[in-house]
């Protein structure tokens, strides 16, 4: 809003507000490829007109008129290694990286935990429990809606041995700090949404192969096809994939705890099957 809304129609009056001029405003945002920000803006304008109406400073909201108006936002599904095989290589390039310390651990632990990228390289050591073999993401730090940040419960993640190995090694590293992966650059912050994906290419996997949130998709697959007795919804709530309808809130609830534990044991194991090139494959007899 501030950058790309509030330049050009921020000291305007809602009455003066109109359909083109919005739109005008929303295309300058579209010219530079940014879609899905302008469908953002357009909805969130959408919420100060509402208000607008309410409290009569304004009769309507140009925003429904400008419904079809802005390109669509193209879904693109994020590159992820999907294959046994190339999973394995995948393992084994990070257990070879010769880069920083902190980004070979940030990569390990993306393929055990298979969170999303911004909560991996975010983590906070406050948030690591070794006692419990827990990791618990507040809920303000999850990815979702404004109530369910402030009201919702946070994302607890079970952490397996080679986790909690990985961790340690680390701790003496970060351990002082605020967060497990900070920036080279300053302490203070978090690492670069960018280290991974550049890690990645580095070690020799295209944009178009692998990327930071691809971790995800190859966790979900993977545990699908080949290690028998998981539950979807227990990968979807591991995921951290909230289910609509009317039964969504009793599903945020069931937490499938015990199921999760297990599960992250049996995926890390699987990894390390991959890694060695140990993964079993049946051949029908002659």
């Amino acid at each position: 809003m501030e950058k790309d809304l509030f330049p050009y129609i921020g000291k305007l009056t809602l009455p003066a507000i109109t359909a083109p001029v919005l739109l005008d405003a929303l295309r300058k945002v579209e010219k530079r490829g940014a879609n899905e920000t302008a469908h953002t803006l357009r909805q969130t304008a959408g919420q100060v007109f509402r208000y607008g109406v309410q409290t009569g400073r304004c009769e309507r909201s140009p925003v429904t008129d400008l419904h079809g108006a802005l390109k669509p936002v193209v879904v693109k599904h994020m590159a992820a290694v999907l294959e046994p095989a190339k999973a394995g290589e995948l393992l084994r390039a990070i257990d070879g990286y010769t880069g920083q310390p902190m980004t070979k651990a940030a990569l390990a632990l993306s393929a055990l935990l298979f969170q999303r990228p911004g909560n991996i390289r975010q983590m906070e050591w406050a948030w690591i429990d070794f006692d419990t073999a827990l990791l618990t993401i507040p809920s303000q730090d999850m990815k979702r809606r404004l109530a369910q940040k402030l009201n919702g419960r946070p994302h607890f993640v079970p952490l397996a041995p080679q986790a909690i190995a990985i961790l340690k090694e680390l701790q003496p590293l970060t351990g002082h700090g605020r967060y497990v992966f900070p920036s080279l650059r300053t302490g203070e912050r978090a690492m670069s949404d960018n280290t991974i994906n550049a890690a990645l290419r580095r070690m020799g996997f295209a944009s178009d192969e692998m990327s930071a949130h691809g971790f995800r998709a190859m966790a979900r697959t993977l545990m699908i096809e080949r290690i028998p007795g998981i539950s979807a919804d227990v990968i979807e709530a591991q995921l951290a994939h909230g289910k609509s309808g009317p039964l969504g809130a009793a599903y945020d609830r069931a937490e499938f705890m015990e199921q999760r534990r297990r599960m992250m044991s049996d995926w890390a194991d699987y990894l390390d099957k991959l890694r060695m090139g140990a993964e079993v494959i049946q051949f029908k007899k002659a």
